[in-house]
């Protein structure tokens, strides 16, 4: 009996040590609260931000990869305006090309947008003016033949004495007179743009052509017809029945802010672009600076004649234009993805030493050309700065301070 109560009691104390046991080892367990592995995980990837300063970013070897690092140089910039605009024919150069004289019109044989030279038909008309002016070239030849024959006969009878010196003189005023009128009449169907070759050809033929061509004025491109066969047509009546442009200069019209208007001038050289030829310029000048100012708009008009010798421009296209208005100027310079723009409006690039530790520093930026952005204060040259994912750093930097 007293062996049994001593079996017991040895297996109490075993399994209450045991049990003290386990409970250590579990609170050992447990009492560190040691990170899962997703928790570590997440803290490999983390940026570490200076909690004091709130202005620098720390990355990892894997996030730098991703944070593209040059020195800030130095660039010209040069000082210019730039403005929006649009294309236009060069004003000065087109002509509308009217009849000179009543008429109707038998044929065209130019259409719009081709483009004619000087000389070149564009439309006859059946000219009633030019008709008389044959028939009167027609009758003063005749009359000058006859005048002719006469004299010739009154020359041979004045020498046998048969008829007076007076009669002779008269001949010869009559034949004078007749040659006069016949230079007058060639001179007024010349008028009507016939060739030396036509008005003989309408002398030995007896025979008037009334058509008469209407030849463009300039070299250039047809830019308006309002024509049709069978038209009447008069002298200055509107519209004309074409219009024709000098395309080797078109305009470019652009209204610049009323604050720039000091800096323009009649003869500054302008560059210019349009959206249907990327990456063209096209060079000019500017012909003539608005005399008021849009009091709606504050802006003034400049107009510009660009040289266009192939021909590309057409009216109409959307235009820029930058002209240079000052000497250029070499300052510290930045890619433009270098620089953030922050929320409270202040303009930061991100400067680093060791590629890892990158430091928001707040800089002036002045003009931005080229893809790049003139620095005007808070960096030098030579200093390492993130380029591309300056954008990433301050997000990071902006989540992990929330």
């Amino acid at each position: 009996m007293r062996l049994d109560k001593k079996t017991i009691l040895s297996g109490a104390a075993l399994a209450a040590a045991a049990l003290i046991i386990s409970a250590g080892v579990y609170l050992a367990r447990n009492s560190g609260n040691p990170p899962a592995p997703e928790q570590k995980a997440g803290e490999a990837n983390a940026v570490k931000v200076d909690a004091l300063t709130a202005k620098s970013v720390e990355l990892n070897e894997t996030q730098a990869k991703s944070v593209d690092v040059e020195p800030a140089g130095e660039r010209t910039f040069v000082i210019q305006r730039e403005a929006v605009g649009s294309i236009d024919f060069n004003q000065d150069m087109t002509v509308q090309v009217f009849s000179p004289y009543q008429g109707k019109i038998v044929g065209l044989f130019a259409k719009l947008g081709d483009e004619v030279a000087k000389g070149n038909k564009l439309y006859t008309i059946d000219s009633p003016d030019l008709g008389q002016a044959e028939s009167s070239l027609i009758a003063a030849a005749g009359v000058l033949e006859l005048t002719s024959k006469t004299l010739a006969r009154a020359k041979k009878l004045y020498e046998t004495q048969g008829i007076s010196q007076k009669d002779l003189e008269q001949a010869i005023s009559d034949q004078q007179s007749a040659e006069g009128a016949l230079r007058a009449a060639r001179n007024a169907v010349r008028l009507f743009g016939k060739t030396e070759a036509e008005i003989d050809r309408i002398v030995s033929e007896r025979k008037i052509d009334p058509v008469m061509i209407v030849p463009s004025p300039i070299t250039g491109r047809i830019t308006a017809r309002n024509a049709a066969p069978g038209l009447l047509v008069q002298p200055g009546a509107v519209p004309a029945p074409y219009s024709v442009a000098d395309i080797s200069t078109m305009w470019m019209l652009a209204y610049v802010v009323e604050s720039d208007s000091p800096l323009f001038h009649v003869g500054q050289e302008v560059k210019v672009q349009v959206m249907a030829y990327p990456g063209k310029v096209f060079e000019g000048k500017i012909s003539t600076i608005g005399a008021t100012v849009d009091p709606n708009t504050h802006r003034l008009l400049i107009r510009s004649e660009i040289r266009d010798p192939k021909h590309q421009l057409r009216p109409g296209m959307f235009a820029t234009f930058v002209i240079r208005t000052g000497d250029s100027v070499r300052a510290t310079a930045v890619q433009a993805g270098g620089v953030v723009r922050e929320g409270d409006g202040t303009m930061t690039v991100w400067v680093t030493t060791d590629r890892r530790t990158f430091a928001k520093r707040i800089v002036k930026i002045g003009m931005q050309q080229d893809g790049f952005d003139q620095i005007i204060d808070g960096l030098q040259p030579g200093e390492l700065t993130a380029t591309e994912g300056a954008l990433f750093l301050s997000n990071a930097l902006i989540n992990a301070t929330k």
